[in-house]
């Protein structure tokens, strides 16, 4: 058996074997190997190896058996229905900013990237090696800004951008205790994955990673404070492991030990901020993107303090 493929848009310039990886992944590694070794891989006709990188529009035939991934699994049916908006917040050329809603995970089966990926397959070209994905990560429980990727060149501008610390993450959340100063944490912290929980390292040790936020009070009383949290490190559960070890663990986050909260932590990303240079890439890019809060956090602020954020902040 043939396989023929043309290669996209978002493939073009991808080495021949990662493109091949991607959109065949149920042939082996050793045996896609040896079909490029005994150059039985065509691009247009022509023996290629590994390392060639076919253009836009380039034939690939392959003798394998193994079928060819879509570009859009298959999805459940539960996972996504056209009455329920994608909460998009901006959608420009290579990416989607959306206001995720707490408790939907960003991942998995009836998540937010398959509503994501449900919305844009009858609008974005096939890629043999390019999916829509998440560029950054929210927990479950966490509502706000997150960034999706909707092209190849989308994904490599903002996974710079992230790499080199120039988007900005501001969060609002609600802690126990009253915190009326600005603050910085600056911490060491380390990832335990078999319980799920990121820990403040207390003593050297070289598996940790800095972790450093500005924490600014907006409003105190009846023993829980309203901050805003600026992250310049992207650490899971950051500001959640920092706010507890410094003290102030979120209200309703239990696994940090937080007082009880009627439906859980609230923790939302407020905004994300670009670099003032300006949008480099054509992608219509905005200098800042703002999330609105969630009903039921507006809510509860105005249940603590008497008064809505826009009067707080």
């Amino acid at each position: 058996m043939v396989i023929t493929m043309i290669i996209a848009q978002d493939d073009a310039g991808r080495r021949l074997d990662r493109i091949l990886r991607k959109a065949l992944p149920d042939l082996p590694l050793s045996a896609l190997h040896r079909l490029l070794r005994k150059k039985q891989v065509l691009v247009d006709g022509t023996p290629a190896g590994a390392s060639v990188r076919p253009k836009a529009g380039s034939r690939i035939t392959v003798p394998t058996e193994a079928a060819p991934v879509s570009l859009f699994p298959p999805v459940s049916p539960l996972a996504y229905q056209p009455s329920v908006p994608v909460p998009i917040l901006w959608e420009g050329m290579g990416a989607l900013a959306l206001n995720k809603p707490a408790g939907l995970a960003v991942h998995g089966p009836a998540s937010l990237e398959t509503m994501v990926r449900t919305y844009l397959a009858k609008r974005l070209p096939p890629s043999l090696s390019f999916r829509p994905g998440p560029m950054h990560r929210l927990d479950t429980p966490t509502s706000g800004i997150i960034l999706f990727s909707t092209t190849l060149k989308g994904a490599q501008y903002f996974s710079a951008l992230i790499r080199e610390r120039q988007v900005k993450k501001q969060y609002l959340a609600l802690v126990d205790g009253n915190l009326r100063a600005p603050t910085r944490w600056e911490d060491m912290l380390i990832r335990d994955r078999s319980a799920g929980k990121t820990r403040v390292a207390e003593e050297q040790d070289g598996a940790a990673q800095d972790a450093e936020t500005a924490v600014f009070p907006l409003a105190a009383a009846s023993g829980y404070s309203l901050i805003l949290a600026a992250i310049h490190t992207g650490r899971t559960h950051q500001i959640r492991a920092q706010a507890a070890f410094h003290g102030h663990p979120l209200a309703g986050d239990r696994k940090y030990g937080g007082s009880f909260q009627p439906g859980g932590l609230l923790l939302h990303a407020y905004t994300l901020e670009f670099p003032a240079a300006g949008d480099t890439k054509g992608l219509g890019l905005p200098e800042i993107l703002k999330a609105p809060l969630p009903d039921a956090f507006r809510m509860r602020i105005g249940e603590l303090f008497g008064r809505p954020l826009t009067q707080i902040w």
